[in-house]
């Protein structure tokens, strides 16, 4: 990992971390939970939000005023409003998405759930997804929720990422593991 990203992730984790405990001790992780999912899909689908995060041009106090603003009118809780303000008053604004993304993993982890990555190469049906997620959840022992992508060139089959754990079904691992073993006798 490249130093700045480094650096980005630990201020996003301190921040995360003060952020969920405050909202634990107030029992509002709800709250929490809707408002970094709003804000997710604000910065998704705003270029404006994300230039407003990122932009060294802005000074502190306009970018404390533009996001409190934003806050307000998107009806974030007092925790998320005032840390956001906070940020902004100390040029931390750019770890937001990382923020948001510990954050995340911190209220699946307080709800017992665990993400799992899965590639296959044509989409999964429902019965599919449900069938995965409950023998996920046998394995790991923790609710899985399951995000599935579309990789054509997988051919056939599920690469599954859970954590640090990797599962690799797909044809095209069988092949190339076939194609070494060919290398190796010839």
């Amino acid at each position: 990992m490249s130093e700045p990203a480094s650096i980005s992730a630990g201020i996003a984790e301190r921040y995360a971390t003060a952020i969920f405990e405050i909202a634990k001790e107030n029992n509002d992780l709800a709250g929490l939970e809707a408002g970094v999912n709003d804000l997710a899909e604000a910065l998704d689908a705003s270029a404006d939000l994300r230039q407003l995060i990122a932009s060294p041009l802005i000074s502190r106090a306009e970018q404390e005023a533009a996001i409190t603003a934003i806050a307000d009118k998107m009806g974030l809780n007092a925790v998320l409003r005032n840390s956001l303000g906070l940020m902004a008053q100390k040029r931390r604004l750019f770890v937001v998405p990382q923020l948001l993304k510990v954050l995340r993993d911190m209220l699946a982890e307080e709800r017992g759930e665990v993400t799992a990555e899965v590639a296959s190469a044509k989409p999964l049906t429902k019965t599919q997804m449900e069938k995965l997620s409950k023998t996920l959840s046998e394995r790991v022992g923790k609710t899985v929720k399951v995000n599935a992508t579309v990789d054509e060139n997988l051919i056939g089959g599920l690469v599954v990422k859970v954590g640090s754990k990797m599962i690799d079904s797909s044809i095209r691992s069988k092949l190339n593991s076939l194609q070494n073993a060919m290398k190796e006798v010839g």
